[in-house]
């Protein structure tokens, strides 16, 4: 397929925490910051792609308008995988990692998305074939920082047919609410988002332990460290870690000191990362449990990857209410599962008028 054009939109689009109640302090998080990327084949046939970037999504697109999108359009391309990691070695100069390769997965995911509609196929048959139709999703709640929103979001999406939950409060009080407030059925974690030191580390797990928590993500920085996450490990509880490890390479040096191994296609580098991280994780016994990014394409790449991945577990869905959502008829979680779409490529259609009211000038 030769390459026409590269486009890119950017859309902030606020969103609902669910909660309603008093809060400790002012909400911080309020919108989704979304990249995508448009490319169209001499032929007219368009894929979409997503890539990260909250908080960066200027640095992002830049990085795609002038320095990606150059090497891309003209080209006829026929493999995805080798074309995109030629883009890392083209690029390395500005880091394999960061800003450079999200601005690559989101090429790629549209360079996929392209392929399988090309084929007249879904992503995951395209790659091979589906080994599930459904997944099992968990509820992502965002930080509340207080017992009693958690008890009562958590509750909620109980209520809601969830039997997985995760957190992102870091205080033991909060995670202790949730787990009085759901009872010892329901599944647990936390998210820590690298914030204890090694000194807070060794001091909370073993009370995570005593909650049971299922796992607990990214409990230090840096996020990338094999030795402290190995260390960590003789706490009893389960680690994940893998949202910020960026390529396959690095992903895969972090894999075998964690239990559940957690890719973003939208910062790994695409589909072709993420299907060799986690091709890599199935060799050491590893179940996958990738972080779905938001509810963009990467939401979309996600649930492909998961219908054709033997080794992923759950799918992480982002417990908000958006004001909108940037794709047509997206699959949101009934009773805790997800319906995996079977349509030509990724499946993501882009809702126009989404686009026109959100979009970032």
């Amino acid at each position: 397929m030769r390459i026409k054009h590269v486009d890119t939109v950017t859309l902030k689009i606020p969103f609902s925490d669910l909660y309603e109640g008093p809060r400790a302090k002012r909400r911080g998080w309020t919108e989704f910051d979304t990249l995508l990327i448009r490319i169209e084949t001499e032929d007219g046939l368009v894929g979409w792609g997503e890539a990260f970037a909250y908080g960066c999504a200027s640095a992002v697109r830049a990085m795609i308008q002038d320095t990606v999108a150059p090497l891309v359009v003209d080209q006829d391309i026929t493999d995805i995988a080798a074309f995109t990691l030629k883009l890392q070695q083209d690029l390395h100069i500005w880091g394999r990692y960061g800003i450079t390769i999200f601005a690559i997965s989101g090429i790629d995911i549209a360079l996929w998305d392209l392929a399988a509609k090309q084929a007249g196929q879904s992503l995951a048959t395209y790659l091979g074939g589906r080994v599930r139709d459904s997944v099992t999703t968990y509820a992502s709640l965002v930080r509340y920082g207080g017992p009693e929103p958690i008890a009562i979001m958590t509750r909620r999406a109980v209520a809601e047919g969830y039997r997985d939950i995760k957190l992102h409060e870091i205080a033991y009080e909060p995670i202790a609410a949730a787990r009085a407030a759901i009872g010892p059925d329901i599944r647990l974690t936390t998210d820590v988002n690298c914030a204890w030191s090694l000194a807070e580390a060794e001091a909370m797990l073993p009370k995570m332990k005593a909650l049971d928590l299922y796992w607990v993500e990214e409990p230090t920085f840096p996020p990338e460290d094999y030795e402290t996450h190995k260390a960590l490990s003789r706490f009893g509880v389960a680690l994940s870690a893998g949202e910020n490890a960026c390529t396959a390479m690095e992903f895969t040096r972090l894999s075998a000191a964690l239990t559940f191994p957690q890719p973003s296609v939208i910062k790994i580098g695409g589909v072709s990362e993420f299907v060799k991280a986690t091709r890599h994780a199935a060799t050491l016994g590893k179940t996958v449990m990738p972080h779905s990014p938001y509810f963009g394409p990467g939401y979309w790449a996600t649930l492909q990857l998961a219908a054709h991945l033997e080794p992923v577990g759950m799918f992480e869905y982002m417990y908000v209410k958006p004001e909108a959502y940037c794709g047509h008829n997206i699959p949101l979680p009934q009773q805790g599962q997800i319906t995996i779409p079977d349509t030509p490529g990724i499946g993501f259609t882009p809702d126009d008028e989404t686009l026109r009211r959100y979009r970032v000038a």
